[in-house]
C-alpha cells in the first residue's frame, strides 16, 4: 500500500513509528490508522518467526527462515534488525528509502530496538510510544490473545518493564485505554504534523 506523495516537489516523506511493549495494541492501532488515512504507506517487516493463523506472506510480514534472514543481514538488506523473544525481525532497507524519497509518509509498527535504529537514521520522523494503563492490564491482553505459551508471556512482561524505560525518547507517549481514543489522538497529531490525509 502506498500513498500519493507530497504535493511539494523534492519533499521527503517522514517515518511515523508506533512502538511499545508486546500486547499493547500496536498492530490494531496501525491497521485502524491505515484504514482512516489512506494517504499513508506501510512498511512490511521481515521475521523468522512462524506464521500465525490468518497471517499472509507479504501482508503482515515477509516470513523468512533463520538462514534466509541471516543471508539478508549479511547482504545489508535491513535498516535495523534484532532478535526479539527468540525470533529475528528486521526492516527491509531499499523499499523504505524509495517510498520516503517519493515524498510518502510511512507508518511503521516496530519494537523499541527497531525504533531506536530508525531514530538515528530518520531524526525528522514522528515517534509514538504506546503504553498500557498498567502491567496487569498488559498481562490480561497478552493472555487473551491466545497466541503465546505461558513462558513467552512471562518473557514479554519482563521485556515490557525494560521497554517502558525508553518512552522518554519518543516524540509522543500515549496510553492505550481504548483503541478508538488512541487512534483519534494520533490522527489529530498527524493532521498537525504532516497535514490532513
Amino acid at each position: 500500500m502506498c500513498c500519493r506523495g507530497n504535493q511539494e516537489s523534492n519533499a521527503r516523506g517522514r517515518v511515523i513509528v508506533l512502538s511499545g511493549p508486546s500486547g499493547v495494541g500496536k498492530t490494531t492501532i496501525h491497521s485502524e490508522i491505515l484504514r482512516r488515512r489512506t494517504d499513508l504507506c506501510t512498511s512490511i517487516s521481515a521475521t523468522s518467526r512462524p506464521k500465525r493463523k490468518g497471517e499472509v506472506e507479504g501482508k503482515e510480514y515477509f516470513f523468512l527462515s533463520e538462514k534466509e534472514f541471516k543471508a539478508w543481514v549479511n547482504k545489508g538488506r535491513f535498516i535495523e534488525h534484532a532478535r526479539v523473544h527468540g525470533n529475528l525481525y528486521g526492516t527491509p532497507k531499499q523499499k523504505l528509502i524509495e517510498i520516503i524519497s517519493q515524498g510518502c509518509h510511512v507508518l511503521m509498527d516496530v519494537d523499541v530496538q527497531g525504533a531506536k535504529a530508525l531514530m538515528e537514521l530518520f531524526p525528522e520522523g514522528i515517534y509514538f510510544f504506546i503504553e498500557p494503563p498498567n502491567l496487569k492490564e498488559l498481562e490480561r491482553r497478552l493472555r487473551n490473545r491466545n497466541t503465546d505459551r505461558h513462558t513467552e508471556i512471562e518473557s514479554r512482561l519482563i521485556r515490557a518493564v525494560e521497554e517502558l524505560k525508553y518512552k522518554k525518547d519518543y516524540t509522543y507517549v500515549i496510553e492505550n485505554k481504548t483503541v478508538d481514543r488512541v487512534v483519534k489522538k494520533i490522527l489529530s497529531i498527524l493532521d498537525k504534523e504532516v497535514g490532513k490525509g
